[in-house]
């Protein structure tokens, strides 16, 4: 498979229906979709779909990315959100459901003794701020092409950069205090696991976003932008290797857990 792989692409992949949907508030788009592997002790990975915070893009084009995970074993608790265009959506309604969320996941008969915080783009933006105050024990969070200087990509000319600007409602010049809020980069350093993984040949998320104070990077070379959750894309082993070396080094050991 060429190293690219565009949007149209995921669209097109065959997927499972979830065991279960799941509604975290009243509004069309606060749920969640569980994917339940046959184990019933599997460790979570709680998901953010991206597409750059907009209303345009939903929780369909993540589903095969959701299949995938439950077919190598993971329960998946794939959020929907409310996004920029849609009533409540943006900044700071978006956050606040990814935090509702996870409240919601809480209270699922799952195994949440080891739970993965993983967004792609626009998720991973969000992911790497409600791990900040999750009501959930994160082990990890992992930012899959994840936007981590909102600001200085705000600032940009690009269709996804320019969907940065609508989610804050304005520009960082016009809304300097709230983009601080709202920016990764500005925040302390994560006391959770933080793991940036990134293409090399990314053109929608540049390769620069890809550092935060205290997380580790992985580059993938010659890997894009959706090349990240596409499971037929080479980077996907990259992708499921870190995510269980993440949990074998977040487990408790034997004699912790006595």
């Amino acid at each position: 498979m060429a190293a690219q792989v565009p949007y149209q692409a995921l669209t097109q992949l065959p997927v499972a229906q979830p065991n279960q949907r799941i509604n975290y508030g009243t509004e069309p788009s606060q749920y969640a979709e569980l994917w339940l592997p046959a184990a019933k002790d599997a460790p979570v990975v709680a998901f953010i779909h991206g597409g750059c915070w907009l209303s345009a893009y939903d929780i369909k084009h993540s589903q095969a990315f959701a299949t995938a995970l439950r077919d190598q074993g993971f329960a998946v608790w794939n959020i929907e959100y409310r996004r920029a265009g849609e009533p409540g959506g943006g900044w700071p309604g978006s956050l606040n459901d990814i935090h509702a969320a996870l409240t919601a996941l809480g209270q699922q008969q799952l195994n949440l003794d080891q739970v993965t915080l993983m967004g792609h783009s626009a998720g991973g933006h969000l992911a790497l701020l409600a791990a900040q105050q999750s009501s959930v024990d994160i082990d990890t969070v992992i930012g899959l092409a994840a936007i981590t200087d909102l600001a200085s990509y705000a600032s940009g000319n690009s269709g996804c950069e320019q969907g940065a600007q609508a989610f804050m409602g304005g520009t960082p010049a016009q809304l300097e205090a709230a983009y601080q809020l709202a920016n990764p980069a500005s925040q302390p350093e994560p006391d959770t696991a933080t793991l940036l993984i990134h293409g090399t040949d990314d053109t929608v998320v540049p390769l620069q976003q890809a550092q935060l104070p205290g997380a580790t990077t992985l580059e993938i070379r010659e890997a894009g932008h959706f090349d990240m959750i596409h499971p037929g894309a080479p980077a996907w082993r990259h992708i499921i290797t870190a995510l269980r070396q993440s949990l074998q080094s977040s487990a408790p050991s034997q004699e912790s857990a006595k």
